[in-house]
């Protein structure tokens, strides 16, 4: 099967303009990738957005990305594994633009490496950075929310529920986070507060998925398991974090939403 013989061209947008205008968001791990993608989409839409990730100088180049493009954000430098720095890039959320409306919890390692020679200390970080990190982010950002109305994004992955190899550290993490998102959705559902997830598959251009596919041969033989053939965009996973982030959602809650190309029948 040819790497190239299914290309999606950028998709239409779907979306009207001004679809979060008014809004804040919330970004963690927003200084590349995904995330970045995600909040730059949110600000195309007229939210009001606030970058965390560890890198300081990743961070200004990212927000430059979005103020240049026309959108207004900010950014504040901490690390998720770090409840007081998450507090604290929280709260200078709310000082900057106000009531925050969307999270977005998206900061993730990874890396190969089979069970029989990964190192405690490699597994533990992966915990932390994805799970821990994560819980961090949701559990600190409750406070600050506009409810109801609110919306909680997390991003996962297909290892959560389809087993891997050189993966368990992973897989362990994000199947935390799939859980997390359904039992936070249960608990908070009650004071207005939609709690999802994204399991974005193999996303072209995205680091995470050069470290997953690091030769041609190893390309190929990942889209002979995809249904539709080809790796995802950036593009495709923004919009449906801007489908979860606005009113066109209102009644889902609990959901992980799998934009994979179908990896997980195929």
């Amino acid at each position: 099967m040819s790497s190239d013989h299914i290309e999606r061209p950028t998709p239409a947008d779907a979306f009207v303009p001004g679809l979060l205008a008014g809004r804040v968001a919330f970004v963690a791990g927003g200084s590349s990738g995904i995330n970045l993608a995600i909040a730059q989409r949110f600000a195309e839409k007229g939210a009001r957005v606030m970058l965390m990730s560890r890198s300081a100088e990743k961070l200004d180049e990212a927000t430059r990305s979005i103020t240049e493009a026309g959108g207004v954000a900010d950014f504040a430098a901490g690390d998720v594994r770090d409840p007081a720095a998450v507090a604290a890039a929280l709260a200078a959320c709310r000082e900057r633009f106000g009531t925050i409306d969307i999270v977005l919890s998206g900061a993730a390692g990874n890396f190969l490496a089979p069970a029989s020679e990964l190192s405690p200390n490699g597994f533990r970080t992966v915990i932390e950075i994805d799970l821990i990190g994560t819980f961090n982010v949701l559990r600190h950002a409750h406070e600050h929310l506009r409810t109801p109305g609110a919306s909680i994004i997390s991003i996962t992955a297909p290892q959560a529920v389809k087993p891997m190899v050189e993966q368990v550290h992973a897989g362990a993490a994000k199947a935390g986070v799939n859980m997390l998102t359904k039992v936070l959705a249960a608990e908070w559902g009650q004071h207005g507060v939609r709690v999802n997830a994204i399991s974005p598959g193999f996303i072209a251009g995205t680091e995470g998925t050069h470290r997953l596919i690091d030769t041609a041969a190893k390309k190929e033989s990942l889209l002979a398991t995809i249904p539709l053939g080809r790796l995802g965009q950036l593009r495709e996973i923004a919009d449906v974090a801007l489908f979860l982030a606005s009113d066109h959602s209102s009644y889902v809650t609990g959901s992980i939403f799998e934009c994979d190309g179908g990896l997980l029948v195929g």
